[in-house]
């Protein structure tokens, strides 16, 4: 399956009373279509997913499955700490229709290398969609070291990993010492490397900031292709202070603000998330605004 350059980890609106806004699901899932995105993760870690219950997981990723109507591949995010809990949930995301799954690195366990290479080969085994393994030290706690990832990738259907761990010598190690590098791909969870990590033979990024710059990071990403290493160089550049905007605050507090220049209904986050105070957001709006004036120049 091809999942493209760009895959976005979608959020999730929220209605003021904290139920899920399935109206405005629908139009964001038409408006990351529209601009850039290749495949959407439903129910990632930016969806919020940590305070969603298991039927909200399960329906917005059916909900996405019927809205997307196969215009892109859907990847759902089953991961959990719990082994059992994620091949459950992985079977619900294969009866309602996903493409493939996202398992995140089991986090609060800390289980040792043996322990990461156990939970997935058990869920990727209990499947027959596509896998694609998500590292995320920061959040979880642990680090899935190259050397696991390139024996995860021995299985048939662990098809890519979400690399987040920032660390491109480890993204490097784990592209070079794939048997069939066409078989397993690496994508960047880091929107700020995905023109390095491009660079060292990765696939793109599963990205957060292409809800509001989609376009343009495919434009950065077509130029490199062509070989117009400066050209992409000048987007990658210009878009780093935004990137590092949209992660200033706890991610998804930022791209749901951002959203709403856009025009969307998006600003409501569940707790323990909260909304950005007026001086955040003022910091976010210039910044916001300089990246506007600079993308003048190359849109």
């Amino acid at each position: 399956m091809n999942l493209g350059r760009i895959g976005t980890a979608m959020i999730t609106p929220f209605k003021e009373d904290g139920t899920i806004n399935y109206p405005e699901l629908e139009r964001i899932i038409n408006h990351l279509i529209d601009n850039g995105t290749d495949c959407i993760v439903a129910c990632g870690t930016t969806s919020e997913n940590p305070t969603m219950t298991t039927e909200e997981k399960i329906e917005v990723v059916r909900f996405t499955v019927e809205k997307v109507a196969g215009r892109v591949p859907v990847i759902a995010g089953t991961g959990d700490n719990e082994t059992a809990y994620s091949i459950a949930m992985t079977h619900k995301a294969e009866e309602n229709g996903a493409d493939g799954i996202m398992l995140v690195a089991p986090y609060y366990n800390k289980p040792n290398q043996r322990g990461i290479y156990a939970h997935f080969e058990t869920i990727a085994k209990e499947t027959k969609l596509p896998v694609m393994l998500y590292n995320v030290p920061g959040r979880t706690g642990i680090n899935v070291a190259y050397e696991t990832s390139v024996d995860l990738s021995k299985i048939p259907n662990i098809s890519w990993i979400k690399e987040a761990s920032g660390n491109l010598d480890q993204m490097g190690d784990i592209i070079e010492n794939v048997e069939a590098a066409d078989n397993f791909l690496v994508y960047s969870g880091d929107d700020g490397l995905t023109l390095p990590l491009l660079a060292i033979g990765g696939a793109g990024v599963i990205s957060v900031a292409s809800h509001v710059v989609g376009n343009d990071m495919q434009l950065m990403i077509k130029l490199f292709e062509e070989g117009k290493h400066e050209q992409a160089a000048k987007i990658h550049r210009a878009l780093l202070p935004l990137v590092r905007a949209l992660f200033a605050q706890p991610n998804p507090s930022p791209i749901k603000y951002a959203m709403t220049k856009l025009g969307f209904d998006t600003l409501n986050v569940r707790l323990p998330m909260v909304e950005m105070t007026d001086e955040e957001k003022a910091n976010f709006d210039q910044i916001w605004e300089t990246y506007q004036e600079k993308a003048k120049n190359f849109r």
